[in-house]
């Protein structure tokens, strides 16, 4: 019997809690008899209902005030009725439900409504003989309404119920009717603010009560532009200060909210501040941001305090960071040497790690409010780098790029050549990328790397070719988190992209296909694919395919079915880079390897996969949408003209090291000639000795450089053999670096050929409206230096058969260009022979 009615109960209780929750539908389908029957059951049912349901019931009422249903007007009253009798409950959480209810149907509520339904049982709420939970509902409903009405309204019927809250015997109700007269001031204007909400601010900051004098803080920053001038320098400023001094003598526990508002206040403030009132401002800030620590050999250590008061202080030390910006707007830029900059240093060598992260977020702040004098903080950016804590190193890590970009610009534009060489940053760079490494945050490895790809835009290609390339290549075959290694696998396509040397190109694609595409491990190869896929978005369709396409069709005899399997999926995309009819060999290809895995796969996932993958293939151009392909041909060809646009900087990057070089050595020809011709002047000078000791002296001179030159040999050499030997020697190095053919092609054929290269590109790209493939950065370099070295080959051949037919002393003007050595030699043994 007692179990009967135990369910019956509990049945009960779930039947009405559902009602309450599905009242919101019912008023929207059948308002009257909802309002009729079930409303009144609800308000019944509320007076013995648990938390849940009251919980419940708060809810649902307030969506019914806040529903757009005009019968619902006519029945306000019996809703807010019961809102109001439930702000009384004795639970302080249900009655802040409740509150909480009233105030968010405030703003749906009409004027009238409020004035009748709310604003008359208000008055008698608000008096002394009610429980302060009553009074402290007043306030906050005092502050809502005080915007929906007109100032006359507000202050007839609102000044005097705000007043004599005000001034409650209880410090919770004034603190918090000070916090509402915010609301109070703003609807009210600016013409009542000065004489009445004024007045009460200033008396409530003198409260004996700490809570009460710091939500009057709050309010007077709050309300900072209401104020004019005059106020600001007769009421707020001293008001302010003693309430700043008497804080940091007395009252630490209001420290942490000054120094938390105080960027703020002196914002705020600053127009109407003397200089005497500036300085004392910036002085008592600095000395927040060193609260609680104390200097020990250069370096700062916290003091001995409690606990609890060290916890208070690294508080407000925190704040100070936090507000750093602010407090280099309220100083002049070009003081910030003298005023700011020891301040922000020690808040960078703050010995809390809090402080710390607190001043790595707000780092590219500052950066961007001192551009042009910038380098003054490249010192703590690099301390911030090399931080011990990876808290600070996370923190940093969310502007790192704009950081790193700002902090090393010069502002002449883009690119490495006009950025700004900060000392120690690459190996603090390096040292950071270590250290999240070795951590167990890889969370906070994959964010670092990501940030390194902006590294092209900050630092020297051969700072990141011997740095960073071969750290990348580390992380992508040794790390053991797949998400850090597909960022590693981007960071290097970034490296890659923007590299404008072409032999470390070529290196570089060379070990990607060495170490990846062809690896030893399974997994190598899978993230050869991963690197395929980010080099299809990074770079043009012709350079793709001309460097990674064909190994990555070659996977299709991997022996590992995972890699096949990823292959498969691949397809599509890589069918999408080919371009016909230009590339019909590798669409063939292709095909063949689709062939190939229908005949040959064994493994059934990897079948599955190639028979939707063929259907896709098949569909690929005739689903596809004629714009979608016409913007990613565009894409494509933007691409082309960025990597076209690489090419003709590193080149006119090595022509102007060349002529550079070139106008070294006339120079130094030219100060070796001067001396030279001095030295003439004063042999032509001498006596007649002088002359004829000289002309035996020479005599003897061109004795000792024939027995020299003829000594250099074992056997005597003709003209004709060195030049046999000499092309032999150019032709056997035809397999050496591009450095080194470059090196020994003359400059003048060079540079013909360049702008020849540069006039036919030119010409193609304005007929053709997709560059042509000649355009690439690599195949155009290769084919280049092919054609330098051809030519001095052909020349050699030629001029070593015409000197067998001609007499010794006649010489080829090629093989004279070739060297400036072979030309001394063979006058050597001209003047020889003579």
């Amino acid at each position: 019997m007692t179990l009967s009615g135990q369910s019956t109960s509990s049945g009960q209780d779930v039947q009405r809690a559902s009602v309450i929750i599905n009242l919101p539908n019912l008023v929207r389908q059948n308002p009257a008899e909802t309002f009729r029957r079930v409303v009144p059951k609800v308000r019944e049912v509320l007076h013995v209902a648990g938390a849940d349901m009251q919980l419940a019931a708060a809810g649902s009422f307030l969506t019914v005030l806040q529903d757009d249903i005009v019968l619902i007007q006519t029945h306000t009253h019996s809703i807010l009725q019961i809102v109001l009798l439930n702000l009384d409950h004795r639970d302080t959480v249900l009655s802040n439900a409740w509150l909480e209810t009233l105030l968010s149907a405030i703003d749906a509520l009409p004027k009238e409504t409020i004035r009748q339904e709310i604003l008359s049982p208000l008055v008698s709420k608000a008096q002394l003989s009610q429980s302060v939970q009553a009074r402290l509902a007043s306030c906050r409903i005092l502050g809502k309404v005080a915007c929906k009405f007109e100032s006359p309204v507000v202050k007839k019927d609102l000044l005097p119920l705000v007043r004599s809250l005000c001034q409650d015997v209880e410090y919770e109700v004034r603190s918090c009717m000070c916090r509402q007269l915010e609301n109070i001031a703003r609807g009210i204007g600016l013409d009542y603010t000065k004489a009445a909400v004024l007045p009460e601010l200033v008396e409530l900051s003198r409260d004996e009560g700490s809570t009460v004098r710091l939500a009057a803080f709050d309010t007077i920053i709050n309300l900072l532009e209401m104020f004019d001038s005059d106020d600001r320098t007769r009421v707020i400023f001293p008001l302010v200060k003693t309430f700043c001094e008497k804080c940091f003598k007395a009252d630490e526990a209001v420290l942490a909210t000054l120094s938390f508002q105080y960027g703020k206040l002196c914002h705020g403030l600053s127009a109407s501040f003397t200089d005497e009132q500036h300085l004392w401002f910036l002085e008592f800030y600095k000395k927040l941001c060193v609260l609680g620590l104390q200097h020990e050999n250069d370096h700062l250590d916290i003091q001995a305090y409690p606990l609890e008061l060290e916890t208070k202080y690294a508080l407000v030390r925190r704040n100070c960071a936090y507000n750093f910006p602010a407090m280099l707007l309220f100083v002049d830029l070009n003081h910030f040497l003298t005023e700011l900059y020891p301040t922000f240093s020690s808040l960078c060598h703050d010995p809390e790690i809090t402080v710390r992260r607190t001043v790595a977020e707000g780092f590219h702040e500052v950066v961007k409010l001192l551009c042009p004098n910038v380098h003054f903080i490249h010192k703590e950016l690099v301390v911030l780098l090399q931080d011990d804590s990876l808290e600070v190193l996370d923190a940093l890590l969310s502007h790192l790029q704009e950081i790193l970009e700002l902090a090393t610009s010069r502002g002449e534009g883009p690119g490495p050549e006009s950025k700004v060489n900060i000392p120690d940053l690459v190996p603090a760079l390096v040292a950071a990328e270590q250290k999240a490494a070795t951590s167990l945050r890889w969370r906070v490895h994959e964010r670092l790397l990501q940030r390194y790809a902006c590294l092209p835009r900050v630092i020297s290609a051969d700072q990141i070719y011997f740095l960073f390339l071969q750290r990348m290549f580390t992380i992508i075959t040794t790390n053991n988190v797949l998400p850090v290694q597909r960022e590693a696998t981007r960071t290097l396509c970034m490296f890659l992209r923007y590299n404008r040397k072409q032999e470390q190109r070529q290196e570089i694609i060379c070990k990607v296909l060495q170490e990846l595409a062809s690896g030893r491990s399974y997994w190598n190869r899978l993230r050869y694919l991963d690197l395929c896929e980010i080099a299809m978005e990074l770079f043009s369709k012709d350079y793709f395919c001309k460097h990674f396409l064909i190994q990555a069709l070659e996977l299709v005899n991997d022996p590992v079915a995972n890699v096949r399997y990823k292959l498969c999926h691949m397809l599509p995309r890589l069918r999408s880079t080919i371009r016909m009819p230009a590339d019909k060999h590798l669409l063939q290809q292709l095909e063949f390897c689709v062939r190939k895995l229908l005949c040959r796969e064994k493994d059934k996932d990897v079948v599955a996969t190639v028979r939707k993958t063929v259907l896709e293939l098949d569909k690929m151009d005739i689903t596809e949408p004629y714009h979608k392909r016409h913007e990613r041909d565009l894409l494509d060809q933007k691409k082309e003209k960025e990597e076209a646009l690489l090419l003709e900087m590193e080149q006119l990057e090595r022509q102007q090291s060349e002529a550079k070089l070139t106008s070294e050595k006339h120079s130094e020809k030219k100060r070796r000639d001067s001396k030279t011709g001095l030295s003439g002047t004063k042999g032509q000078s001498g006596s007649t000795s002088g002359v004829t000791s000289s002309t035996s002296s020479g005599k003897e001179m061109r004795k000792a450089k024939l027995s020299r030159s003829r000594s250099l040999s074992s056997q005597p050499t003709t003209p004709k053999m060195a030049n046999a030997d000499k092309t032999l020697k150019v032709k056997d190095s035809g397999n050496c670096p591009a450095t080194v053919k470059n090196s020994m092609v003359p400059m003048n054929a060079e540079e013909e050929l360049r702008s020849l290269h540069f006039s036919m590109a030119g010409a193609s790209s304005a007929l053709s409206p997709t560059p042509s493939s000649s355009s690439m950065p690599v195949l155009i370099r290769s084919n280049t230096t092919n054609t330098l070295v051809d030519h001095p080959h052909q020349h050699q051949h030629r001029s070593s058969t015409l000197d067998h037919r001609t007499t010794n002393g006649g010489k080829d003007t090629q093989s004279r260009k070739l060297s400036i050595q072979r030309k001394s030699n063979s006058f050597g043994m001209q003047s020889g022979r003579e």
